[in-house]
């Protein structure tokens, strides 16, 4: 079991890099939109090329996320149900999961969506729109993202089973703030520094 947690954290690390490099698209997109949008109104000039970078970017954003949003467990689950339940239950649950929905989930968007991109990447696609981009890289995102998506669940199905074993603690338990209470700090701590 060891060797096999020693897999989680290196797949662990991967993910955290990637997630943490893959946030700064969201920067770059809103550069991108709110410079296309002040071209459009200050000069009247746009380009179909950057109105679908946005959405390439987005597409980047969520497909090689998806992996680091699972690792941080700050994907949507039914807590009113889960919630309830203890953390033995839960992680039998995640098992579950894992090996019946988001393994043959991966396994279809990847063996699916390889031929989809190298059909586009031999074919040369282009969008249709004037000015508009070539479509193989974001279509090289679908096989991508889910597959780090996948290499995301066997460490976290490798976490939970350790958990059930008893060697490492719950790995459905989030340590320190999330993104959102930090920022709910920042905004009061802002706040009362106005008000003063």
């Amino acid at each position: 079991m060891n060797a096999l947690l020693k897999l989680s954290g290196f797949i662990d690390a991967i993910t955290e890099r990637i997630g943490k490099a893959a946030t700064w698209l969201v920067l770059i997109v809103a550069v991108i939109s709110a410079g296309n949008a002040t071209m459009r109104y200050a000069i009247n000039w746009s380009s179909n090329g950057l109105l679908e970078i946005q959405w390439y970017f987005f597409s980047a954003i969520f497909l090689l996320c998806s992996g680091y949003t699972l690792m941080k467990n700050e994907h949507v689950r039914i807590d009113i149900v889960s919630g309830r339940l203890s953390a033995r239950a839960r992680g039998w649950i995640d098992i579950f999961g894992i090996l019946f929905f988001l393994f043959p989930m991966t396994y279809l968007f990847v063996t699916l969506g390889w031929p989809f991109f190298m059909n586009n990447y031999l074919s040369g696609e282009v969008s249709s729109n004037a000015g508009g981009l070539i479509r193989w890289p974001v279509k090289l995102l679908v096989p991508v993202g889910f597959a780090l998506l996948g290499m995301q669940g066997v460490s976290e199905l490798i976490k939970r089973i350790a958990f059930l074993k008893g060697l490492i603690p719950d790995p459905n338990e989030k340590h320190g703030k999330s993104a959102e209470e930090e920022l709910a700090e920042e905004i009061a701590r802002t706040a009362r520094g106005v008000e003063q």
